[in-house]
């Protein structure tokens, strides 16, 4: 299995979300999955954020671009061969300020691409090209925004991720939240951590052995959230 794993925290060592990522594909290879990995740090390898050359050049027909609007696009078009190139996704992430890290938002707009992630059918409607490929959101939020709490209306993450990767064609993706990790006691934080590895371990299996059902709340969209740089 050939698996795209993206990081987006600022933080280093002192990531969950990176730990937990790291977790999740350690417990592949100890369920027996061949994984190679292609690895990808978004906040060292930030792609370009939107410009107006790029802007141009992405709705230019891919006949009529000149040498100048290749050459802006050419960082894109191997992001998204390697996106394609993957059979499964993981891209861990914390919530800043109750949506994604901007590095992670520019590389959502950098594989974004009409003609290559998505492509427009005859009879007008939009087909995403990631459809087979599996899709893990490893999420961590300094905040308890689960349904019944009080910031529970204040998730920008989960939607906006369900749309733009939606919109490319991943009709299920996966989540798992770890919350609350900064605004809680330590025992409560101890607690989130747990109840992310169990489900970390129940998605390893999950993917090791498809045909075996695994806990529901493995694939819960959960709705939770947090603030800047608390994960």
């Amino acid at each position: 299995m050939k698996i795209m794993h993206v990081d987006a925290s600022a933080k280093r060592e002192r990531s969950n979300s990176r730990a937990l990522s790291r977790y999740f594909l350690e417990r592949l290879r100890d369920e027996g999955v061949d994984i190679e990995v292609d690895y990808l740090d978004v906040t060292v390898d930030t792609p370009p954020h939107v410009n107006e050359a790029f802007a141009i050049a992405t709705y230019t027909p891919p006949h009529e671009r000149t040498p100048a609007m290749k050459a802006t696009l050419a960082a894109s078009d191997a992001l998204c061969k390697r996106l394609l190139d993957a059979d499964a996704l993981v891209f861990a992430m914390p919530m800043y300020n109750w949506s994604m890290p901007s590095a992670f938002k520019a590389f959502i707009d950098s594989i974004t691409r009409t003609g290559l992630t998505y492509v427009n059918a005859e009879d007008g409607h939009i087909e995403g090209q990631l459809a087979r490929q599996k899709l893990l959101f490893i999420t961590t939020r300094g905040a308890d925004v689960r349904a019944g709490t009080p910031y529970a209306s204040m998730d920008a993450l989960t939607p906006a991720l369900k749309a733009a990767f939606g919109f490319l064609g991943v009709a299920e993706p996966c989540f798992v939240d770890a919350q609350p990790l900064q605004f809680s006691d330590h025992a409560a934080r101890l607690d989130a951590l747990e109840r992310a590895h169990a489900e970390l371990d129940a998605m390893a299996a999950n993917w090791a052995h498809p045909m075996k059902p695994a806990p529901a709340a493995a694939f819960e969209m959960n709705d939770d959230a947090m603030a800047l740089n608390q994960e």
